[in-house]
């Protein structure tokens, strides 16, 4: 019997394993919410794909997406980044990862990025019920006041639809369609 998923995965290995693994699983480890924010800011104008295919490449060049790590970052990186072909090379989306990773350790000497994250939902993940990828928004009103308050807070690459599609790799919000076998399985795994 085949598992229905959604539309978007196709049938390319990769993007299944990404679909059934990782995407809407609720993530509630700081670090790992930063990261997907980066690589997502890093997708705008370009496909999933295309980032899914470079993630390990990402990692190393951004020395696991440590934050302390990444927020040191001087010029010198941004050139050794910029010369790294297994990466997005883009200057404003490099930068926008070191702004990212200073914002985030000035989150972690408050309330932490995880929970200042996942207040906007109470604590619980959205959960929608649609039946078609039409259905699905490019953004909402809550995309909008995260990314909104991320920029006031000094992250860069973070507009309404990145932060849209980060909540749905995140499980911020699960966007499975209510025919995935993965809906339900997703569902139950917020806290």
């Amino acid at each position: 019997m085949t598992e229905t998923r959604c539309d978007w995965c196709g049938s390319l290995p990769i993007y299944i394993n990404y679909h059934d693994e990782e995407w809407g699983v609720p993530e509630y480890d700081s670090r790992a919410l930063w990261e997907k924010l980066v690589l997502d800011g890093f997708q705008a104008g370009l496909s999933w794909l295309t980032i899914l295919k470079k993630r390990d490449a990402f990692r190393n060049a951004f020395a696991g997406f440590d934050p302390e790590r990444v927020a040191r970052f001087e010029e010198a990186d941004v050139q050794r980044l910029l010369g790294d072909a297994g990466i997005v090379r883009h200057r404003g989306k490099i930068e926008a990862a070191i702004a990212g990773a200073q914002a985030w350790l000035d989150l972690e000497d408050g309330p932490g990025f995880a929970p200042m994250i996942w207040d906007y939902v109470e604590g619980r993940p959205l959960v929608n019920k649609f039946q078609t990828m039409a259905e699905v928004p490019p953004s909402s009103e809550l995309s909008l006041r995260i990314s909104n308050d991320l920029k006031k807070l000094g992250f860069k690459f973070c507009g309404p639809t990145i932060v849209y599609a980060w909540m749905e790799a995140t499980g911020l919000i699960n966007d499975h369609l209510v025919g995935c076998h993965r809906h339900e399985a997703v569902k139950k795994l917020a806290r």
